[in-house]
């Protein structure tokens, strides 16, 4: 029963309370109470508090928005973070490009040169994607979870604490008002001293409790200064994240350009007469054209037949190659090939521009030209 008593009495004065809080802040809203004023540095601190609060929502926001450009990736993630589940592991999009780039070549032939060249390619593309993948996970861990316990973790703290200074300013003032409200009747001889007395008293106790929750708030948000310290350093290593991915990603398209690059002139030369021959034949069935444009295309070809003839004579002679990889011969006309291993080659009328003649003493065959890096 005493313990029932107990907290119908507690019930009653927190409504009690609750009530007088009410009828404060409603008066204060209508001009018809006075409302004490918080200092200027409290002030000051409060607004640095919300202005970190805003940007770093958006800050991190648009963080995982640069990391996972897919809203439905974010939100699975989302999910399953809340579920305290691991999500499940899916390519990103490098790795895709770079998975079907390695079936097209397969498709296409790793002996032929646009197959292997999407091999290439495909490879790269995968690395790509590995490093992004290092991207997110350095990023998530070094920035965004700081950021994110700020939010979750100390401005709650804050928050939670300044209701608290709210309410004791309400109380504060809701005695005040009361001992107004009794030195009025008082002196009208409508209440007796100890009336007065008592709100006086209450005046007191209420201004102790909000100087003294006025404090743990002013100490809390002086903390900003060490969360924007500690925020710059989680900055830095985001640069540094970054800074790495992207010089990795350059490495890799830097030795990709390479390896593309060091297929033979012949190979890029019938494609360029390929091309060039490709022209004067489509606009023929198209239209009948001036005998200016005839001239034009007749010189385009003639200087593409040139260049065409001047690269497979250059080529023609006996030149160093290094093997990129290993190729087993699939007949006895080509020759099989070891990686890093040096070899003499040279081209023949009429061969199939993506082989070359290759020679190793007295072992001779065919060999795929994107098997290897002409040294001279």
């Amino acid at each position: 029963m005493n313990i029932m008593d107990f907290n119908v009495k507690k019930l009653a004065a927190d409504a009690g309370t609750f009530l007088s809080r009410a009828v404060q802040f409603t008066e204060e809203k209508l001009g018809q109470a006075e409302k004490t004023e918080l200092d200027a540095h409290l002030e000051n601190l409060l607004s640095k508090a919300e202005c970190t609060k805003l940007w770093t929502e958006k800050i991190m926001k648009q963080t995982e928005v640069l990391l996972q450009p897919n809203p439905n990736a974010r939100m699975e993630e989302f999910v399953y973070e809340k579920l305290d589940r691991k999500a499940p592991s899916r390519m990103n999009n490098p790795e895709l490009l770079g998975q079907h780039m390695i079936d097209a070549g397969n498709e296409f032939g790793p002996g032929t040169a646009y197959g292997n060249a999407l091999i290439k390619c495909g490879e790269t593309q995968r690395r790509i994607g590995a490093a992004d993948r290092e991207l997110i996970q350095t990023a998530a861990i070094n920035f965004l979870t700081p950021l994110r316990n700020f939010i979750e973790g100390d401005y709650k703290t804050i928050t939670r604490e300044r209701k608290l200074l709210q309410n004791k300013r309400l109380d504060l003032d809701a005695a005040k008002t009361r001992l107004k409200k009794a030195k009025v009747a008082e002196a009208r001889a409508a209440v007796w001293a100890e009336e007065v007395t008592k709100s006086e008293q209450e005046v007191r106790i209420a201004q102790s409790e909000f100087d003294r929750q006025a404090e743990i708030t002013r100490l809390l948000l002086e903390g900003i200064s060490s969360t924007h310290a500690h925020h710059l350093r989680c900055l830095n290593d985001f640069v540094e994240a970054q800074m790495t991915y992207y010089a990795q990603c350059y490495q890799y398209m830097l030795d990709l350009q390479k390896q593309l690059g060091s297929f033979p002139s012949t190979f890029l030369a019938n494609n360029n007469q390929s091309s060039s021959t490709c022209v004067p034949s489509s606009s023929a069935t198209t239209a009948t054209p001036s005998s200016a444009s005839v001239t034009a295309s007749l010189s385009s070809i003639s200087n593409a037949a040139a260049t065409s003839s001047f690269e497979v004579k250059s080529s023609s002679g006996n030149r160093k190659a290094r093997v990129l990889y290993d190729y087993d011969a699939a007949n006895s006309t080509e020759l099989s090939l070891l990686a890093d291993e040096i070899i003499t080659v040279y081209s023949i009328a009429g061969m199939d521009s993506d082989w070359l003649m290759g020679e190793r003493g007295n072992q001779k065959g065919k060999v795929p030209i994107t098997y290897l890096e002409l040294l001279n």
